[in-house]
């Protein structure tokens, strides 16, 4: 009987540190999710953890938090998000992580710090409290250098911050060429401009992802010198507006592969799709929604674009980019069925 107790006692306490599934393949695998113009991205390591940098838009009848559920339980067969990640303050960006926490579990809570008011958003005071509740005021905050605790197996795995509270990485890396692309914009104080801004190298392969980070704050990384280097994978920052996208920094790190997480009506700029096309590595863009208000000519062909109808008869389909087990290739497809676009990580 006293074996049988502690086995039962024992049983309670332990909880391994990663509750997500192990598919066993050795992929890294990076799942844009379509939450109609704001953004959610869902990273499953070859070990079976999981990090989502953002949630979406809350309310809408659930249809950000599903959408992010679907993925993360019947794609990706996780049993919890072990790492969530705030990349900026704004309610198309941490709108469901409360409700996540509830419904589905969430490990660690990750942000930039929490301000404790935020001018352009009136009802921040109600949904920053429903975060501090989520993560029983426990979320650790992230410092320009820091890397999140991520397991590395054979392949080496890292996630670096490059920038936090409008705060950047500096004196590192080559003398950016394209730094005199850089116009000043007017000043950006609205939570954008602090966005984080991570960086994940799996073996050769590099991904860059930076939120809503704004034009100038993008100059600020990049120059003079560019201490995020060439990149395989572009996240086009805040949804392809050309407040951000800046070309001093789109053209430095040079993307073979961009995605760009836009909505119908939002993002998706022709600015931005101008300067992609100016990219010299770049042998494909990818858009999550087409922009019903500009020409077919000035976006992705039809073939990589993942949704084409408004949002009332939106499919809401994904994105996944996997990485093979060395880093040393990839592919992206839009959706289960999609055609497998094949790219191999560019040499360092």
């Amino acid at each position: 009987m006293r074996l049988i107790v502690l086995s039962v006692l024992w049983s309670l306490w332990w909880v391994p540190a990663v509750a997500s599934a192990d598919s066993g393949d050795g992929c890294l695998d990076l799942y844009f999710i379509d939450v109609e113009g704001g953004a959610a991205t869902l990273i499953v390591t070859p070990a079976g953890e999981s990090v989502l940098i953002d949630s979406g838009y809350p309310d809408n009848q659930s249809r950000d938090l599903d959408r992010i559920m679907h993925v993360a339980k019947d794609l990706a067969d996780l049993k919890r998000i072990d790492h969530a990640v705030v990349s900026h303050w704004h309610l198309d960006h941490f709108g469901n992580h409360a409700a996540l926490a509830a419904k589905f579990g969430i490990g660690t809570f990750w942000d930039r710090g929490i301000p404790d008011e935020l001018s352009e958003d009136p009802g921040y005071a109600d949904r920053i409290a429903s975060y501090r509740a989520a993560s029983q005021n426990a979320s650790r905050a992230l410092q320009i250098g820091d890397t999140l605790p991520l397991t590395s197996g054979k392949t080496r795995l890292a996630v670096r911050v490059l920038t936090s509270g409008r705060e950047v990485v500096t004196g590192e890396g080559e003398v950016n060429p394209f730094a005199e692309r850089h116009k000043a914009q007017p000043d950006d104080p609205s939570d954008n401009s602090a966005s984080l801004s991570l960086l994940y190298e799996f073996g050769k392969f590099r991904f860059l992802t930076c939120g809503d980070l704004t034009w100038n704050t993008e100059a600020k990384l990049v120059t003079p010198r560019n201490p995020v280097g060439l990149v395989d994978l572009f996240m086009v920052t805040h949804h392809g507006l050309p407040v951000s996208n800046n070309p001093a920094m789109v053209l430095a790190i040079d993307p073979v592969v961009a995605i760009m997480c836009n909505g119908p009506k939002k993002g998706g700029a022709a600015q931005t799709m101008a300067t992609l096309r100016e990219v010299k590595s770049l042998k494909n863009w990818f858009q999550l929604h087409r922009n019903v208000e500009l020409e077919a000519a000035q976006q992705a062909p039809t073939e990589f674009i993942a949704n084409s109808a408004q949002t009332e008869d939106c499919k809401g389909e994904w994105i996944l980019a996997k990485v093979a087990a060395d880093g040393a290739s990839y592919h992206v497809q839009i959706g289960p069925q999609g055609k497998k676009h094949a790219y191999a990580t560019r040499a360092r």
